[in-house]
Protein backbone atom coordinates (compact mmCIF):
# COMPACT_ATOMS: atom_id res chain seq x y z
CA UNK A 1 0.00 0.00 0.00
CA UNK A 2 1.27 3.46 -0.87
CA UNK A 3 2.52 5.44 2.08
CA UNK A 4 0.59 8.60 2.97
CA UNK A 5 2.67 11.75 2.87
CA UNK A 6 1.97 15.36 3.70
CA UNK A 7 1.12 17.60 0.77
CA UNK A 8 -0.11 21.18 0.39
CA UNK A 9 -3.12 21.77 -1.82
CA UNK A 10 -4.48 25.07 -3.13
CA UNK A 11 -8.02 25.65 -1.88
CA UNK A 12 -8.74 27.79 -4.97
CA UNK A 13 -7.51 25.67 -7.90
CA UNK A 14 -6.52 22.30 -6.38
CA UNK A 15 -2.84 22.46 -7.34
CA UNK A 16 -0.50 20.45 -5.09
CA UNK A 17 2.97 21.16 -3.76
CA UNK A 18 5.28 19.06 -1.56
CA UNK A 19 6.03 22.12 0.60
CA UNK A 20 4.12 25.19 1.76
CA UNK A 21 4.28 28.27 -0.44
CA UNK A 22 2.92 31.71 0.29
CA UNK A 23 1.59 31.99 -3.26
CA UNK A 24 0.08 29.25 -5.41
CA UNK A 25 2.35 28.68 -8.46
CA UNK A 26 -0.66 27.80 -10.65
CA UNK A 27 -3.41 30.35 -9.91
CA UNK A 28 -1.35 32.98 -8.10
CA UNK A 29 -3.55 33.01 -4.98
CA UNK A 30 -1.96 34.15 -1.75
CA UNK A 31 -2.14 31.97 1.40
CA UNK A 32 -4.37 29.41 -0.33
CA UNK A 33 -2.18 26.30 0.17
CA UNK A 34 -3.41 24.10 3.03
CA UNK A 35 -1.94 20.93 4.47
CA UNK A 36 -3.42 17.63 3.34
CA UNK A 37 -2.41 14.00 2.91
CA UNK A 38 -1.39 12.73 -0.52
CA UNK A 39 -0.05 9.43 -1.76
CA UNK A 40 3.46 8.62 -2.73
CA UNK A 41 3.98 7.95 -6.40
CA UNK A 42 2.43 11.11 -7.85
CA UNK A 43 -0.92 11.72 -9.51
CA UNK A 44 -2.51 11.85 -6.06
CA UNK A 45 -1.95 8.10 -5.61
CA UNK A 46 -3.73 7.13 -8.83
CA UNK A 47 -2.07 4.49 -11.00
CA UNK A 48 -2.89 5.16 -14.66
CA UNK A 49 -1.80 1.63 -15.55
CA UNK A 50 -4.11 -0.14 -13.10
CA UNK A 51 -6.69 -2.33 -14.78
CA UNK A 52 -10.34 -1.42 -14.27
CA UNK A 53 -12.15 -3.64 -11.77
CA UNK A 54 -15.71 -2.49 -12.54
CA UNK A 55 -17.60 -2.05 -15.77
CA UNK A 56 -20.87 -0.25 -16.59
CA UNK A 57 -24.13 -2.16 -16.26
CA UNK A 58 -27.74 -1.39 -17.17
CA UNK A 59 -29.50 0.67 -14.53
CA UNK A 60 -32.48 -1.71 -14.59
CA UNK A 61 -30.17 -4.59 -13.63
CA UNK A 62 -28.99 -2.94 -10.42
CA UNK A 63 -30.55 -4.55 -7.35
CA UNK A 64 -31.84 -1.93 -4.89
CA UNK A 65 -32.52 -3.60 -1.57
CA UNK A 66 -34.92 -2.06 0.91
CA UNK A 67 -32.93 -0.63 3.81
CA UNK A 68 -34.27 -1.08 7.33
CA UNK A 69 -33.94 2.21 9.20
CA UNK A 70 -32.91 2.46 12.84
CA UNK A 71 -35.20 4.54 15.05
CA UNK A 72 -33.53 7.18 17.20
CA UNK A 73 -36.36 6.85 19.76
CA UNK A 74 -37.19 10.56 19.12
CA UNK A 75 -40.17 10.88 16.78
CA UNK A 76 -39.43 14.43 15.64
CA UNK A 77 -35.81 13.54 14.81
CA UNK A 78 -36.94 10.44 12.92
CA UNK A 79 -39.39 12.60 10.94
CA UNK A 80 -36.66 14.98 9.77
CA UNK A 81 -34.34 12.08 8.91
CA UNK A 82 -37.04 10.57 6.72
CA UNK A 83 -38.07 7.74 9.03
CA UNK A 84 -34.94 7.01 11.07
CA UNK A 85 -31.21 6.46 10.60
CA UNK A 86 -29.94 4.55 7.56
CA UNK A 87 -27.00 2.21 8.31
CA UNK A 88 -23.89 3.71 6.76
CA UNK A 89 -25.39 7.20 6.50
CA UNK A 90 -23.43 10.24 7.70
CA UNK A 91 -25.49 13.00 9.32
CA UNK A 92 -24.13 16.50 10.02
CA UNK A 93 -26.07 18.65 12.50
CA UNK A 94 -25.21 22.30 13.12
CA UNK A 95 -26.55 25.10 15.27
CA UNK A 96 -25.64 28.01 17.50
CA UNK A 97 -23.67 27.33 20.71
CA UNK A 98 -25.94 26.26 23.55
CA UNK A 99 -28.95 25.63 21.32
CA UNK A 100 -29.16 21.95 22.36
CA UNK A 101 -27.31 19.92 19.69
CA UNK A 102 -25.41 17.78 22.20
CA UNK A 103 -28.51 17.31 24.35
CA UNK A 104 -30.58 16.17 21.38
CA UNK A 105 -28.08 13.58 20.17
CA UNK A 106 -27.28 12.37 23.69
CA UNK A 107 -31.02 11.78 24.22
CA UNK A 108 -31.07 9.86 20.94
CA UNK A 109 -28.07 7.77 22.03
CA UNK A 110 -29.69 6.96 25.39
CA UNK A 111 -33.00 6.04 23.76
CA UNK A 112 -31.33 3.78 21.19
CA UNK A 113 -29.28 2.10 23.93
CA UNK A 114 -32.41 1.41 25.98
CA UNK A 115 -33.93 -0.17 22.85
CA UNK A 116 -31.03 -2.63 22.68
CA UNK A 117 -28.86 -0.90 20.06
CA UNK A 118 -25.08 -0.68 20.48
CA UNK A 119 -24.23 3.03 20.36
CA UNK A 120 -21.12 5.11 21.05
CA UNK A 121 -20.94 8.77 22.08
CA UNK A 122 -17.55 10.37 21.36
CA UNK A 123 -17.01 13.61 23.27
CA UNK A 124 -14.18 15.91 22.25
CA UNK A 125 -15.49 19.01 24.00
CA UNK A 126 -16.55 17.69 27.42
CA UNK A 127 -14.93 15.27 29.84
CA UNK A 128 -16.40 11.84 30.48
CA UNK A 129 -17.66 13.01 33.89
CA UNK A 130 -19.50 15.98 32.39
CA UNK A 131 -21.24 13.81 29.80
CA UNK A 132 -22.15 11.23 32.42
CA UNK A 133 -23.72 13.88 34.66
CA UNK A 134 -25.84 15.16 31.77
CA UNK A 135 -26.81 11.61 30.81
CA UNK A 136 -28.10 10.96 34.34
CA UNK A 137 -30.12 14.17 34.22
CA UNK A 138 -31.65 13.01 30.93
CA UNK A 139 -32.70 9.65 32.32
CA UNK A 140 -29.62 7.46 32.69
CA UNK A 141 -27.25 5.94 30.19
CA UNK A 142 -25.90 2.70 31.60
CA UNK A 143 -26.30 0.83 28.30
CA UNK A 144 -24.52 3.41 26.09
CA UNK A 145 -20.75 3.58 25.52
CA UNK A 146 -18.75 6.78 25.98
CA UNK A 147 -15.33 7.77 24.65
CA UNK A 148 -13.79 11.11 25.63
CA UNK A 149 -11.02 11.88 23.14
CA UNK A 150 -9.92 14.28 20.42
CA UNK A 151 -7.73 11.76 18.58
CA UNK A 152 -9.09 10.23 15.38
CA UNK A 153 -6.95 7.11 15.98
CA UNK A 154 -8.83 6.40 19.24
CA UNK A 155 -12.17 6.53 17.42
CA UNK A 156 -10.91 4.28 14.62
CA UNK A 157 -9.64 1.74 17.15
CA UNK A 158 -12.96 1.74 19.02
CA UNK A 159 -14.93 1.16 15.82
CA UNK A 160 -12.59 -1.65 14.78
CA UNK A 161 -13.15 -3.63 17.99
CA UNK A 162 -16.91 -3.22 18.45
CA UNK A 163 -19.90 -3.29 16.11
CA UNK A 164 -21.99 -0.15 16.69
CA UNK A 165 -25.34 0.74 15.13
CA UNK A 166 -24.72 4.47 15.58
CA UNK A 167 -21.84 6.72 16.61
CA UNK A 168 -22.04 10.40 17.62
CA UNK A 169 -18.99 12.68 17.23
CA UNK A 170 -19.29 15.80 19.42
CA UNK A 171 -17.85 17.71 17.69
CA UNK A 172 -16.13 17.17 14.35
CA UNK A 173 -14.12 20.39 14.87
CA UNK A 174 -12.36 18.92 17.93
CA UNK A 175 -11.08 15.77 16.19
CA UNK A 176 -7.54 15.63 14.83
CA UNK A 177 -5.51 13.25 12.67
CA UNK A 178 -2.03 12.87 14.16
CA UNK A 179 -0.40 12.80 10.70
CA UNK A 180 -1.33 16.42 10.10
CA UNK A 181 0.42 19.24 11.94
CA UNK A 182 -2.54 21.60 11.50
CA UNK A 183 -4.58 22.41 14.59
CA UNK A 184 -8.01 20.79 15.20
CA UNK A 185 -10.80 22.62 13.42
CA UNK A 186 -8.60 23.76 10.54
CA UNK A 187 -9.65 23.10 6.95
CA UNK A 188 -7.04 20.37 6.54
CA UNK A 189 -8.04 18.53 9.73
CA UNK A 190 -11.76 18.82 9.06
CA UNK A 191 -11.49 17.45 5.56
CA UNK A 192 -9.19 14.58 6.49
CA UNK A 193 -11.07 13.54 9.65
CA UNK A 194 -14.48 13.71 7.96
CA UNK A 195 -13.26 11.72 4.95
CA UNK A 196 -11.80 8.94 7.11
CA UNK A 197 -14.81 8.69 9.39
CA UNK A 198 -17.18 8.64 6.40
CA UNK A 199 -15.21 5.86 4.72
CA UNK A 200 -15.26 3.83 7.94
CA UNK A 201 -19.01 4.38 8.42
CA UNK A 202 -19.74 3.18 4.87
CA UNK A 203 -17.52 0.10 5.23
CA UNK A 204 -18.98 -1.02 8.56
CA UNK A 205 -22.55 0.25 7.95
CA UNK A 206 -22.50 2.54 10.98
CA UNK A 207 -24.92 5.47 11.22
CA UNK A 208 -22.54 8.35 11.93
CA UNK A 209 -23.82 11.61 13.45
CA UNK A 210 -21.45 14.58 13.42
CA UNK A 211 -22.03 17.75 15.44
CA UNK A 212 -20.61 20.79 13.65
CA UNK A 213 -19.94 24.34 14.76
CA UNK A 214 -21.46 27.28 12.90
CA UNK A 215 -20.06 30.68 11.96
CA UNK A 216 -21.44 33.96 13.26
CA UNK A 217 -23.79 34.21 10.28
CA UNK A 218 -25.27 30.78 11.03
CA UNK A 219 -23.58 28.66 8.32
CA UNK A 220 -21.65 25.49 9.06
CA UNK A 221 -18.00 26.20 9.80
CA UNK A 222 -15.26 24.57 7.76
CA UNK A 223 -14.87 23.73 4.08
CA UNK A 224 -17.96 23.38 1.90
CA UNK A 225 -16.73 19.92 0.96
CA UNK A 226 -17.84 18.80 4.42
CA UNK A 227 -21.50 19.34 3.50
CA UNK A 228 -21.03 17.61 0.13
CA UNK A 229 -19.34 14.65 1.79
CA UNK A 230 -22.15 13.79 4.21
CA UNK A 231 -25.56 12.31 3.35
CA UNK A 232 -27.77 14.45 5.60
CA UNK A 233 -27.39 18.05 6.80
CA UNK A 234 -29.64 19.23 9.65
CA UNK A 235 -29.87 22.69 11.19
CA UNK A 236 -30.95 23.11 14.81
CA UNK A 237 -32.49 26.56 15.13
CA UNK A 238 -34.04 28.65 17.86
CA UNK A 239 -33.72 31.73 20.00
CA UNK A 240 -31.80 31.11 23.21
CA UNK A 241 -34.29 33.31 25.08
CA UNK A 242 -37.22 31.09 24.02
CA UNK A 243 -37.91 27.47 24.89
CA UNK A 244 -38.78 26.25 21.38
CA UNK A 245 -36.30 24.74 18.94
CA UNK A 246 -36.70 23.76 15.29
CA UNK A 247 -34.75 20.96 13.64
CA UNK A 248 -34.72 21.66 9.91
CA UNK A 249 -33.55 19.32 7.14
CA UNK A 250 -31.37 21.03 4.52
CA UNK A 251 -30.02 18.01 2.64
CA UNK A 252 -31.13 14.37 2.72
CA UNK A 253 -30.06 11.65 0.32
CA UNK A 254 -32.46 9.18 1.94
CA UNK A 255 -35.60 11.27 2.42
CA UNK A 256 -37.32 14.60 1.86
CA UNK A 257 -35.57 17.89 2.49
CA UNK A 258 -36.98 20.93 4.31
CA UNK A 259 -38.76 18.68 6.82
CA UNK A 260 -38.96 20.16 10.32
CA UNK A 261 -39.19 18.86 13.88
CA UNK A 262 -40.29 20.96 16.84
CA UNK A 263 -38.87 20.65 20.37
CA UNK A 264 -39.24 22.46 23.67
CA UNK A 265 -36.28 22.88 26.00
CA UNK A 266 -37.11 21.77 29.55
CA UNK A 267 -35.16 20.92 32.70
CA UNK A 268 -35.08 17.24 31.80
CA UNK A 269 -33.91 17.90 28.24
CA UNK A 270 -35.68 18.40 24.94
CA UNK A 271 -39.36 17.51 24.71
CA UNK A 272 -41.15 16.83 21.43
CA UNK A 273 -43.95 19.24 20.54
CA UNK A 274 -46.73 17.15 19.02
CA UNK A 275 -49.24 19.93 18.21
CA UNK A 276 -47.00 22.81 17.23
CA UNK A 277 -49.79 24.97 15.77
CA UNK A 278 -51.80 25.06 18.98
CA UNK A 279 -48.62 25.73 20.97
CA UNK A 280 -47.44 28.71 18.93
CA UNK A 281 -50.78 30.54 18.79
CA UNK A 282 -51.93 29.65 22.32
CA UNK A 283 -50.83 33.01 23.76
CA UNK A 284 -52.05 35.14 20.88
CA UNK A 285 -53.72 38.29 22.28
CA UNK A 286 -57.43 38.71 21.60
CA UNK A 287 -58.24 41.38 18.99
CA UNK A 288 -54.78 42.96 19.06
CA UNK A 289 -53.77 45.23 16.19
CA UNK A 290 -50.71 44.04 14.30
CA UNK A 291 -51.28 40.30 14.90
CA UNK A 292 -52.02 37.92 12.00
CA UNK A 293 -51.92 34.11 11.89
CA UNK A 294 -50.35 32.44 8.84
CA UNK A 295 -50.27 28.70 7.99
CA UNK A 296 -46.72 27.69 7.07
CA UNK A 297 -45.94 24.38 5.40
CA UNK A 298 -42.36 23.21 5.42
CA UNK A 299 -41.88 19.60 4.40
CA UNK A 300 -44.95 17.48 5.14
CA UNK A 301 -45.87 19.34 8.33
CA UNK A 302 -48.19 22.38 8.30
CA UNK A 303 -47.91 24.76 11.23
CA UNK A 304 -49.79 27.90 12.25
CA UNK A 305 -47.62 30.75 13.51
CA UNK A 306 -48.36 34.31 14.59
CA UNK A 307 -46.78 37.23 12.73
CA UNK A 308 -46.68 40.50 14.66
CA UNK A 309 -45.92 44.05 13.54
CA UNK A 310 -45.49 47.39 15.28
CA UNK A 311 -45.54 50.67 13.34
CA UNK A 312 -44.47 54.00 14.87
CA UNK A 313 -43.59 57.43 13.42
CA UNK A 314 -39.88 57.78 12.69
CA UNK A 315 -38.38 60.15 15.25
CA UNK A 316 -34.68 60.20 14.40
CA UNK A 317 -33.63 60.48 10.76
CA UNK A 318 -34.25 57.55 8.44
CA UNK A 319 -37.03 55.12 9.31
CA UNK A 320 -35.92 51.85 10.93
CA UNK A 321 -36.73 48.33 9.74
CA UNK A 322 -36.26 45.57 12.32
CA UNK A 323 -37.22 41.94 11.64
CA UNK A 324 -36.98 39.02 14.09
CA UNK A 325 -37.56 35.54 12.66
CA UNK A 326 -38.15 37.07 9.20
CA UNK A 327 -35.93 38.17 6.32
CA UNK A 328 -35.25 41.92 6.87
CA UNK A 329 -34.62 42.42 3.15
CA UNK A 330 -38.02 40.91 2.37
CA UNK A 331 -39.62 43.25 4.92
CA UNK A 332 -38.10 46.27 3.14
CA UNK A 333 -39.40 45.02 -0.25
CA UNK A 334 -42.92 44.48 1.07
CA UNK A 335 -43.02 47.97 2.58
CA UNK A 336 -42.16 49.42 -0.83
CA UNK A 337 -44.86 47.30 -2.51
CA UNK A 338 -47.42 48.41 0.09
CA UNK A 339 -46.73 52.07 -0.61
CA UNK A 340 -46.40 51.95 -4.40
CA UNK A 341 -48.95 49.26 -5.33
CA UNK A 342 -51.48 49.31 -2.47
CA UNK A 343 -51.46 53.01 -1.60
CA UNK A 344 -50.46 52.46 2.05
CA UNK A 345 -48.19 55.32 3.19
CA UNK A 346 -45.79 53.42 5.41
CA UNK A 347 -42.23 54.24 4.28
CA UNK A 348 -41.95 57.18 6.71
CA UNK A 349 -42.61 54.97 9.72
CA UNK A 350 -40.44 52.76 11.88
CA UNK A 351 -41.57 49.16 11.31
CA UNK A 352 -40.81 46.26 13.66
CA UNK A 353 -41.88 42.74 12.67
CA UNK A 354 -41.42 39.36 14.31
CA UNK A 355 -42.63 35.77 14.46
CA UNK A 356 -43.95 34.96 17.94
CA UNK A 357 -42.29 32.15 19.86
CA UNK A 358 -38.74 32.70 18.63
CA UNK A 359 -39.32 30.83 15.35
CA UNK A 360 -37.83 31.69 11.98
CA UNK A 361 -39.98 31.57 8.83
CA UNK A 362 -38.32 32.01 5.45
CA UNK A 363 -40.97 30.86 2.97
CA UNK A 364 -42.71 33.45 0.74
CA UNK A 365 -46.19 32.32 1.88
CA UNK A 366 -45.82 34.64 4.88
CA UNK A 367 -45.80 37.76 2.64
CA UNK A 368 -49.54 38.48 2.72
CA UNK A 369 -49.81 37.93 6.48
CA UNK A 370 -46.85 40.25 7.10
CA UNK A 371 -48.41 42.97 4.93
CA UNK A 372 -51.73 42.56 6.76
CA UNK A 373 -49.99 42.79 10.15
CA UNK A 374 -48.24 46.02 9.10
CA UNK A 375 -51.50 47.60 7.88
CA UNK A 376 -53.31 46.43 11.01
CA UNK A 377 -50.67 48.03 13.24
CA UNK A 378 -50.60 51.23 11.18
CA UNK A 379 -54.38 51.69 11.31
CA UNK A 380 -54.83 50.19 14.80
CA UNK A 381 -57.48 47.85 13.37
CA UNK A 382 -57.27 44.22 14.50
CA UNK A 383 -58.36 41.33 12.29
CA UNK A 384 -61.17 39.05 13.35
CA UNK A 385 -59.76 36.23 15.50
CA UNK A 386 -61.02 33.47 13.18
CA UNK A 387 -59.36 34.85 10.01
CA UNK A 388 -55.93 34.04 8.63
CA UNK A 389 -54.06 34.74 5.39
CA UNK A 390 -51.24 33.38 3.27
CA UNK A 391 -49.73 34.03 -0.15
CA UNK A 392 -46.65 35.38 -1.90
CA UNK A 393 -46.64 39.05 -2.87
CA UNK A 394 -44.98 40.05 -6.16
CA UNK A 395 -43.27 43.35 -6.93
CA UNK A 396 -46.20 44.46 -9.09
CA UNK A 397 -48.63 43.92 -6.22
CA UNK A 398 -50.00 40.57 -7.41
CA UNK A 399 -50.72 37.58 -5.17
CA UNK A 400 -48.94 34.42 -6.26
CA UNK A 401 -49.84 30.83 -5.39
CA UNK A 402 -47.67 28.92 -2.93
CA UNK A 403 -47.06 25.14 -2.56
CA UNK A 404 -49.09 22.76 -0.35
CA UNK A 405 -52.19 24.93 -0.03
CA UNK A 406 -54.39 21.94 0.87
CA UNK A 407 -52.20 21.18 3.93
CA UNK A 408 -52.46 24.79 5.08
CA UNK A 409 -56.25 24.87 4.72
CA UNK A 410 -56.64 21.56 6.56
CA UNK A 411 -54.50 22.78 9.47
CA UNK A 412 -56.53 26.01 9.68
CA UNK A 413 -59.79 24.05 9.86
CA UNK A 414 -58.37 21.75 12.54
CA UNK A 415 -57.56 24.76 14.76
CA UNK A 416 -61.02 26.31 14.36
CA UNK A 417 -60.40 29.08 11.81
CA UNK A 418 -63.41 29.81 9.61
CA UNK A 419 -62.06 32.10 6.88
CA UNK A 420 -58.87 32.27 4.80
CA UNK A 421 -57.70 35.00 2.41
CA UNK A 422 -55.45 33.30 -0.15
CA UNK A 423 -54.19 33.62 -3.75
CA UNK A 424 -56.63 32.92 -6.57
CA UNK A 425 -54.37 30.21 -7.98
CA UNK A 426 -54.39 28.24 -4.74
CA UNK A 427 -58.18 28.47 -4.35
CA UNK A 428 -58.77 27.14 -7.87
CA UNK A 429 -56.53 24.11 -7.24
CA UNK A 430 -58.44 22.99 -4.10
CA UNK A 431 -60.99 20.20 -4.43
CA UNK A 432 -64.55 20.46 -3.19
CA UNK A 433 -63.73 18.29 -0.18
CA UNK A 434 -60.72 20.46 0.71
CA UNK A 435 -62.88 23.59 0.52
CA UNK A 436 -65.62 22.17 2.74
CA UNK A 437 -66.00 23.61 6.25
CA UNK A 438 -64.19 26.90 5.71
CA UNK A 439 -64.83 30.14 3.85
CA UNK A 440 -62.24 30.97 1.19
CA UNK A 441 -61.62 34.51 -0.08
CA UNK A 442 -59.45 34.11 -3.20
CA UNK A 443 -57.65 37.26 -4.37
CA UNK A 444 -55.27 38.10 -7.21
CA UNK A 445 -54.05 41.54 -6.00
CA UNK A 446 -52.55 42.68 -2.70
CA UNK A 447 -54.80 45.73 -2.55
CA UNK A 448 -57.92 43.56 -2.94
CA UNK A 449 -56.72 41.14 -0.26
CA UNK A 450 -56.14 43.97 2.23
CA UNK A 451 -59.57 45.38 1.47
CA UNK A 452 -61.12 41.96 2.15
CA UNK A 453 -59.21 41.61 5.44
CA UNK A 454 -60.13 45.06 6.76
Amino acid sequence: MARAQKMFECSACGAQSPKWLGRCPDCGGWSTLIETLGRAGGSGGKDPGRAATRSPQPLAAVLAERVERVSTSIGELDRVLGGGLVPGAVVLIGGDPGIGKSTLLLQAVLGMARAGQAVLYVSGEESAAQVALRARRLGGGEQASLLATTELADVQAALATERYAAVVIDSIQTMRAAELEASPGSVAQLREVAARLTELAKQREIALLLIGHVTKDGTLAGPKVLEHLVDVVLAFEGDGSHAYRLLRGQKNRFGPTHEIGVFEMANEGLREVADASATFIAERPDRAAGSVVVPTAEGSRPMLVEVQALVAPAQYGAARRVATGLDPNRLAVLLAVLQRKAGIQVLDYDVFASVAGGLRVDEPAVDLALCAAIVSALRERPLLPNVLAFGEVGLTGELRAVPRAALRVAEAKKLGFTRIVLPQGNAEALTKAERAGIELSPMSRLADALHALF
